[in-house]
Parts: structure tokens; sequence; C-alpha cells
């Protein structure tokens, strides 16, 4: 009886889970939508009926069509092979990571993993003590030198730190060991100078490059996706809701002429600084594929992985975070999508639904 009843309990949690992560796709593609119709107008009636039609026949619900609409609008055509955004987090992450991508939530593991220098990693604190990137205890009368020895900035960012949020800019005159133990355990990282090309574009914080990699079931590692992003004027580091976001081509390391900035404001240049998108390369942009290729080969079991890569004043490449769970893709999807075509993502639900 207990176990029909914890059964039964299991099974609410997971709808009433699903049920808010659907409503909130939705609501943020018809928010998308709305945006970039103000400057594209309005989509072609025929192409939202073909990603109802394509959303309910490839991926077995009508649900999944509204991201569907939005890389219309930004196409103006509809492009079999897109994977919808809430498909992907919901079907296809659990499927191609598991519990093996959550790891990455963990940013002190980041290091012991892929035993890297790439990682920018000073320290870390961990249930209540301090370690260094060694994985040596550092008492707390030492912590300050310790983190301070390099620079006056450190950085800290707690586990799971999402979209911007649980990311603190330190400076040594005003460092709390107490507002350390409050926010909990994470990592403390160097303060990156960043190359002058993402200077250019915005100076106040260190710009990211999202790369995506792609494990496949021949074995094969791929880069599918890139985009920049930058930072506004008033913030210390790229928080999601307020930045930047411009699409890269994938073999040139050249911007698209079109960016955009939350919620889907489609912009040809920075906001604050003005400089434009079009014509501008990316400097030694083959340096990062290289280096998100040789990390992902370290995990292979997860099969989609997000980077976050920026390149120093020396031109070293630094990870500054990895997502291997639910990394986001609806700007490249919708720009020069589809991007995992040919991976048989779209068969997955089939595969998941006989299982059960």
């Amino acid at each position: 009886m207990n176990e029909k009843l914890n059964l039964i309990g299991k099974k609410l949690i997971t709808k009433i889970i699903n049920f808010k992560f659907d409503q909130y796709h939705k609501t943020d593609a018809k928010k998308a939508l709305k945006n970039i119709e103000s400057t594209k107008g309005k989509t072609e009636p025929k192409l939202i009926k073909l990603s109802d039609e394509y959303a309910k026949d490839i991926f077995g619900w009508q649900g999944y069509a509204p991201w569907l609409y939005v890389y219309s609008a930004v196409s103006e055509t509809f492009k079999e092979g897109w994977i919808p955004d809430n498909y992907y987090g919901k079907i296809v992450v659990p499927a191609i990571k598991g519990d093996y991508g959550k790891t990455a939530f963990l940013s002190a593991l980041s290091k012991k993993i892929f035993k890297s220098n790439f990682f920018p990693d000073i320290a870390y604190f961990i249930n209540g003590l301090f370690y260094s990137n060694d994985y040596e205890v550092v008492q707390e009368s030492n912590i300050k030198d310790f983190l301070f020895k390099n620079s006056t900035n450190v950085v800290f960012k707690i586990d799971n730190s999402l979209q911007g949020r649980g990311v603190y800019l330190l400076k040594k005159t005003s460092f709390d060991l107490k507002t350390i133990r409050l926010l909990g355990n994470g990592v403390f990282q160097d303060y990156i100078k960043q190359h002058s090309f993402f200077s250019e574009f915005m100076p106040n914080s260190v710009a990211t490059l999202r790369l995506t990699t792609v494990h496949d079931s021949n074995g094969n590692f791929s880069v599918r996706q890139s985009l920049l992003r930058f930072g506004r004027n008033e913030d210390t580091h790229i928080i999601s809701a307020s930045s930047t976001r411009i699409p890269v081509n994938l073999t040139t390391g050249e911007l698209y002429g079109l960016g955009y900035i939350n919620p889907w404001h489609i912009i040809d240049r920075h906001p604050d600084t003005h400089v434009l998108f079009e014509k501008r390369k990316i400097p030694k942009f083959q340096k990062y594929i290289s280096t998100a290729l040789e990390l992902h080969k370290l995990v292979p079991f997860i099969g989609c992985i997000g980077w976050d890569l920026i390149m120093d004043r020396n031109e070293n490449i630094k990870v500054m975070e990895w997502n291997g769970y639910n990394n986001g893709m609806t700007i490249c999807e919708a720009t020069y999508g589809p991007c995992f075509s040919d991976l048989g993502w779209e068969n997955i639900w089939r595969e998941v639904k006989t299982m059960h």
C-alpha cells in the first residue's frame, strides 16, 4: 500500500514539475515571438500551421510548437530538423545526460574531473571548509591573503549558479568570511582580463563565448552552436536577463550582423558602446573549438555540453564554467539551425514512451 502511494506521489510531483516547465517555456516563447514580430512583422500563418503539424507529428505533442514559431519568425521560413527548446530540456537532456550531466552543478569538481589549467579556479568553499585548487585545506585566518595574493578582485560562484545569478565580484578591501558562509558552497576564480577584442564591445564585464559540443552515437565529437554574450554597463558579469547575445559563424568565427537583447529584441550593435557586430571576427576562433572538443572527450558520457569560454590578454583560453545539463539552444537554432538534425533526438520521446 505504501509503495503504491509513493508511486502515485512521485507521478503527481512529476506532472506538476512538467506542467510548470511547459508553462514557463510557453510564456517565454510567446514573449520572444512578440518581440521578433515587433521588428519583422507578423509571422505568416502557414508557418504557424507547419509548426503545429510538425510538433504533433514529429515530437508527439503540439505543446512543442511555440519554439518552432520563434524559429520560423527569425528565419522567415520553416525548416525540418529543428529541435524545440522545451522538447530538448524535457526529453533529450535526461536521455543523453542523466545525472552525470548534473556534476557540472558542483563547481569544485571541474578541475578534479578535467585536470586542466583552462579553469581559472583559485580556491573552493565546500561544506564549511576552504580548499586550494589542489584540494588542500586553507585555514580561515589565511584565506583572504590566499585569495587576493595576485589581484585585488576575485569572482565567487555558488554551486548551481544559473543565468548569472549566484555570481559575485569580491574585493579585497570588503572581503567578509560571514558573507561567504551565508552564500554556501562555491568556487573562487581569477577575475579574467579579457582580450581587447571583447573589451571594445564592453569593458565593464567579461564576455563569454558559449560553444555547444555534442558526442554522438558513432563516437564523434563536434561543435554545433556558437553564441557570444556581452554584459551591460551596469553589470559586473554576464546576467542572462540583460545580456546581449550574438550568433557566431561556426566555420569562420565571424559575428552575425544581428544579435538579441532580452527578451529577443533585435539589435545590430551593443546597446551601450554602440559597437557594430557586422564583419567582426573573433580572434583565434579555432583555439576555442579545439579546447571545447578536447575537454568534452574527457566526459564522453555526457551527450551535449555548453562551454562558456573567453580568451585573456595573453591569448590563453579560460573556461569560466561548463553546463552539462540543460544548456539553452534557441538563438543559434533559430538563426542558422537546425543544428542537431542528424542525431535522431526527435525519436527519443518514442523510446521513452515505449520504456514506460
